[in-house]
């Protein structure tokens, strides 16, 4: 028996696309952390870029469990003394910046490394039906049909 390592040069790699709209964050970023990672490919290798890019679309209609619209907060520093920031979810909706949810969810079940931050840019977020990306082709990923509890009803 031998271990198989995957080379960066001898992969290749494919786009899904996700429709964010009515589908709970959690799950539909850790499905998309896997394919940006590669653990869904059976020549996955841990050191090595492996995944592939995902496009996520419509994230200002992606749901949330509980409370977390209004109670969940995001921090930020600005470096200055007394410059902590705050916002909360429903403040992004709000404010047309939803795919920066959809983006935080994901990038941070990604590794906290060089390759996770390599990773991390095979992803787009838009926050309408429409992306530019028809040229990569990408092949529909209905994350709703894989487990019951991975869509609310509105």
């Amino acid at each position: 028996m031998k271990t198989i390592s995957a080379k960066a040069t001898e992969l290749e790699r494919k786009w899904y696309l996700v429709d964010a709209e009515n589908l709970v964050l959690g799950r539909m970023a850790s499905i998309c952390a896997k394919i940006l990672r590669g653990k869904h490919k059976p020549i996955f290798t841990p050191h090595v870029d492996c995944g592939d890019g995902v496009i996520i679309i419509n994230a200002e209609k992606v749901a949330m469990t509980g409370k977390k619209a209004t109670d969940k907060v995001y921090y930020r520093h600005t470096g200055y003394p007394g410059g902590i920031k705050s916002v909360t979810p429903e403040k992004l909706i709000a404010d047309g910046k939803a795919d920066r949810i959809v983006l935080k969810a994901v990038e941070r079940m990604l590794p906290k490394t060089k390759l996770g931050r390599q990773q991390l840019t095979n992803l787009r977020v838009y926050t309408g039906p429409d992306h530019g990306h028809e040229a990569q082709s990408p092949e529909v990923l209905d994350v709703a049909s894989l487990n019951t509890k991975n869509k609310r009803s509105a």
